[in-house]
């Protein structure tokens, strides 16, 4: 079993120490839905009404939820999928989709998500398929009680998404940047964490893997990254980043921020549910976006926090 612990980075520090990407960052990228300040700058779009050779395919969750446990913290399935984009800028919001799972009545709604920042083990000829490292940041984000769609920092909001029976869409706000540095492989980790008399689990929906991600990763910078994985006679493509998004067992321990995870597993695609027979074959990525400061924003937290630094420093000096 991995253990690893919880590297918190303070959110000034980590925006002064991405403020050099900023400039860097095109105003023309598409504007996030979640604030008018924040851009998205990684798209993997859910797989849900996705008409492919006149069937439609709504999807898959798959399992990433941990039960609270007697021992004081929470354990079960969790799924984690890889990233890397262009810009040497943070992650301050993040946008998910996913449905409730197991259940014959209402379901008992998610009161929190662990979502966590994980480095990344790539595959090799000893290691088949890549997956996380060690930890680099993990935040609680619980239930917001807000009215709007748009959550405070470290809450989420959840929404039924229009035209289907079990989908939700999920926006959570980050108190804490994750500093991502351009054209690295990160993992990201999102799991429910649920109370014991939760009459349902909760599953990570999947990406349409039909649509591009044009503000992901490619070669030479990181290879594969982003690229269409069906064969040239295929009447649809399978855009895919990396190898694969894994499964694992997972258990957080909130009294020290503790992640333990093991056994990882990768994913693949489902035939007849996520595309047609033989869809099985391609490696399954997940369904999400990231979020950054609009470069403006981000130059003025940035600025903010340096101003928070030399006054510690002048504070200690006298």
């Amino acid at each position: 079993m991995k253990v690893y612990g919880k590297k918190m980075v303070g959110p000034s520090l980590a925006l002064f120490a991405v403020a050099a990407g900023a400039a860097m960052f095109a105003a023309g990228n598409a504007r996030g839905d979640p604030y008018p300040w924040q851009i998205l700058k990684f798209d993997q779009q859910p797989l849900n009404n996705v008409n492919i050779g006149g069937a439609v395919y709504n999807g898959t969750d798959e399992a990433s939820w941990a039960s609270l446990n007697s021992s004081g913290g929470f354990s079960g399935p969790g799924v984690a999928d890889d990233f890397a984009d262009l810009y040497n800028t943070p992650v301050v919001h993040v946008s998910w989709w996913g449905s409730y799972l197991s259940t014959t009545t209402a379901p008992t709604p998610v009161p929190s998500f662990q979502l966590t920042f994980e480095s990344d083990v790539p595959a090799s000829p000893t290691n088949s398929f890549s997956h996380p490292g060690s930890v680099l940041l993990t935040q609680t984000l619980t239930r917001s009680t807000s009215t709007g769609f748009l959550p405070p920092p470290d809450q989420f909001t959840e929404q039924l998404v229009t035209g289907t029976s079990n989908l939700y869409k999920y926006n959570g706000e980050l108190s804490i940047p994750f500093p991502e540095q351009a054209n690295t492989v990160y993992w990201l980790k999102i799991v429910a964490l649920l109370n014991p008399n939760s009459t349902s689990t909760w599953g990570w929906h999947n990406r349409n893997y039909t649509l591009q991600d044009t503000l992901a990763s490619t070669p030479p910078a990181v290879s594969p990254g982003e690229y269409n994985a069906a064969p040239a006679t295929s009447p649809f493509p399978v855009w895919s980043f990396q190898d694969d998004a894994v499964t694992s067992a997972f258990s957080y321990f909130p009294a020290n921020g503790v992640v333990e995870e093991s056994s990882f597993t990768p994913l693949f695609y489902h035939d007849t549910v996520d595309g047609p027979t033989g869809i099985s074959s391609f490696s399954e990525d997940m369904a999400y976006q990231l979020y950054t400061p609009e470069p403006a924003t981000l130059g003025l937290l940035a600025a903010g926090g340096l101003g928070l630094l030399l006054k510690r420093k002048r504070m200690r000096s006298a």
